[in-house]
């Protein structure tokens, strides 16, 4: 699952989606996490859909992103683009978030199995249920 770190140093996750400059992208999978590459977010942008637009388009092909603050309209366009943003209370290390993400993979919750059978097309354990014979 390709994840996207707002960062200003590429080691923390501590930047703003709305200003940061550039995302840390990883693969993440249940085994491990792999660094992919730095993605630099274009300069410019007369006003904040603008911004917001090419932080997303920076993004486009990541299922989650995590950063230090995202603002409603930010999150709510993230959202529709089918991108999960979570915010870090604190500054926090990249590899302890990716460790604790491998960690979770293992036994996913409900709205991050949703993220990976979109991602995967693995089929639902529910799928079919609740149908009768008729």
């Amino acid at each position: 699952m390709k994840t996207a770190f707002a960062t200003s140093d590429n080691k923390t996750v501590n930047d703003h989606f709305g200003w940061c400059r550039q995302f840390a992208i990883y693969d993440v999978t249940p085994a491990d996490y792999t660094f992919l590459m730095m993605r630099d977010v274009p300069e410019g942008g007369d006003d904040e859909v603008d911004k917001i637009d090419k932080r997303i388009a920076a993004i486009k092909d990541c299922a989650i992103v995590y950063c230090s603050q995202i603002g409603p309209v930010a999150a709510a366009r993230v959202i529709r683009q089918r991108i999960h943003p979570i915010k870090v209370a604190q500054p926090e290390p990249i590899d302890d978030v990716l460790n604790k993400m491998v960690e979770v993979l293992k036994k996913p919750p409900i709205w991050l199995r949703k993220i990976l059978e979109r991602e995967t097309y693995i089929p639902s354990p529910l799928a079919g249920e609740g149908q009768g014979e008729g």
